[in-house]
């Protein structure tokens, strides 16, 4: 979910207490693993909240750019290797148009393969 609204922010992290997260005054605390906050000399705050996977939202108005993204990715590419049939991926590899003879061909060709498989899933 990304949104490029303002919205206002409230984040409070103390040592020995429970964190503060609010956007927009909803308390958001509970749905975010972690959160990162930037700010370039000429530009607006960004607020990036890594929300914890199966989280389903948060409402946005308001002040800050606020963009929330799953805290772990790689759980993705686990179930995205995990689907791929090794014969297909064999098979869809050496068919290609684009082997060259090269040293690494198959390597090359098999990561082709699956960034394009990825891009299309």
């Amino acid at each position: 979910m990304r949104s490029t609204d303002q919205h206002h922010v409230r984040v409070a992290a103390r040592p020995d207490e429970p964190v503060v997260i609010e956007v927009d005054g909803h308390d958001v605390a509970s749905g975010v693993e972690a959160y990162r906050i930037a700010q370039t000399v000429e530009g607006d705050p960004e607020v990036t909240l890594y929300i914890q996977p199966g989280w389903k939202g948060i409402e946005f108005e308001g002040m800050a750019e606020v963009m929330a993204e799953p805290s772990d990715l790689r759980h993705v590419v686990v179930d995205f290797i995990r689907a791929i049939n090794w014969r297909q991926l064999h098979e869809a590899v050496l068919a290609r148009d684009d082997l060259d003879g090269e040293p690494g061909e198959l390597t090359r060709a098999t990561l082709v393969q699956l960034r394009e498989w990825a891009i299309s899933a």
